[in-house]
């Protein structure tokens, strides 16, 4: 029997997701989600219904047709006066309520939103292994399981009770009322085969903003990902001139500078499939953010081992361009003119602000690759 309690609960949280829903553009764009992360769940900000009330002025100080001063002259104290200035107020200000809401949720109100496509992994599809842990003790089973320590405690406390301990002459003698077997339960593990392998330009010519926008795209695509396989591996690579692999706050929180090879990430990219993740047994997913700002004569370099090494073997390859302010943008054209007919699994985006990031997403994840 449903009681009434759950029946608004429910209700609650599909105010909640409407409201999500309705303001997920913003969310996205300015990459509050990041901030306010905890565990697996996120702190959602949701506006207040302001209940109607009075509102009074002070006596004699005036009306329609009433007071001195010329025709327009504003009424009261007027819009003069600045925030922050006078005296300090008295009255109570105003509050936002949160709610709490888990990552699956908001990667499903995503998916819908965007209506994205669920992404189908070619190859081994993403199994359940069972994993047996031997965790528990019982009086039967196999002699090849006997707990011999169990056991030789247990024919201890026997003897001692019924008074036939020797403590001059110790023998135990297990019977068979006292050996014990170790007992085992099965416990299901997801068998990842999935890595998402995220790639960002630190040189000097990415500003912080530029870095805000590839943290903020990354984290939904990554939000995404996890929805869809439970033990997705992930891997972050940071790159100037050289590259190399860091943690996931390493990722979200460095500021390095320097010129940039993009050659230099491939190469720490190869080493993951060569090393750690065979293509033939994982689902690669590369996600590639940059200004196009590249030293000239690394651009051969760069898609000579995008052709040969990389993208052959992955399921998507997503390179996203970030408009900057110092950078040439060059690396886009050079990459889409080369390869850009030859490989369905790659694309591209072009983000150009904030605002862009949420079409970036459609852009990568829509082609279900």
């Amino acid at each position: 029997m449903t009681m009434k309690i759950d029946n608004d609960l429910s209700r609650f949280r599909q105010i909640v997701k409407g409201k999500i829903r309705d303001n997920l553009k913003k969310y996205v764009t300015h990459g509050e989600m990041i901030g306010r992360k905890g565990g697996d769940l996120v702190s959602i900000p949701i506006p207040q219904l302001d209940v109607p009330h009075f509102r009074y002025g002070k006596n004699g100080s005036g009306g329609v047709g009433q007071g001195a001063g010329e025709k327009g002259t504003p009424v009261g104290k007027g819009e003069d006066e600045q925030p922050g200035s006078g005296k300090a107020g008295g009255d109570p200000g105003g509050h936002i309520v949160e709610v709490e809401v888990s990552l699956e949720e908001l990667a499903e109100i995503l998916g819908n939103e965007l209506q994205l496509p669920r992404i189908e992994p070619k190859g081994k599809d993403n199994i359940t292994t069972e994993k047996v842990r031997y965790s528990s003790i019982r009086s039967t089973g196999p002699e090849s399981l006997r707990h011999f320590r169990r056991t030789y405690m247990q024919a201890l406390k026997r003897q001692i009770s019924s008074k036939t301990y020797d403590a001059v002459s110790p023998m135990i003698v297990p019977i068979r009322e006292d050996k014990r077997y170790r007992s085992w339960s099965t416990h299901p593990l997801p068998d990842a085969n999935a890595v998402a392998i995220y790639v960002m330009d630190v040189s000097g010519s990415m500003t912080d903003d530029q870095k805000s926008i590839v943290r903020t795209e990354s984290f939904w695509i990554d939000t995404w990902l996890r929805s869809h396989y439970p033990g997705l591996e992930r891997r972050y690579i940071i790159h100037d001139a050289a590259a190399q692999i860091v943690d996931e706050h390493t990722f979200y929180h460095t500021r390095e500078s320097g010129g940039t090879r993009i050659s230099a990430a491939y190469k720490s990219v190869i080493e993951l499939l060569t090393t750690s993740f065979n293509p033939s047994e994982w689902n690669v997913y590369v996600f590639q953010f940059s200004d196009g700002d590249n030293w000239g004569e690394d651009n051969q370099q760069s898609l000579a081992m995008l052709r040969e090494h990389i993208l052959p073997k992955v399921n998507l390859f997503c390179y996203g361009q970030v408009e900057s302010p110092y950078g040439s943008g060059e690396y886009l054209r050079t990459l889409r003119g080369a390869l850009g007919e030859k490989f369905d699994n790659l694309v591209f985006s072009e983000i150009k602000n904030k605002e862009a990031i949420y079409d970036s997403i459609k852009q990568f994840l829509g082609k279900g690759k």
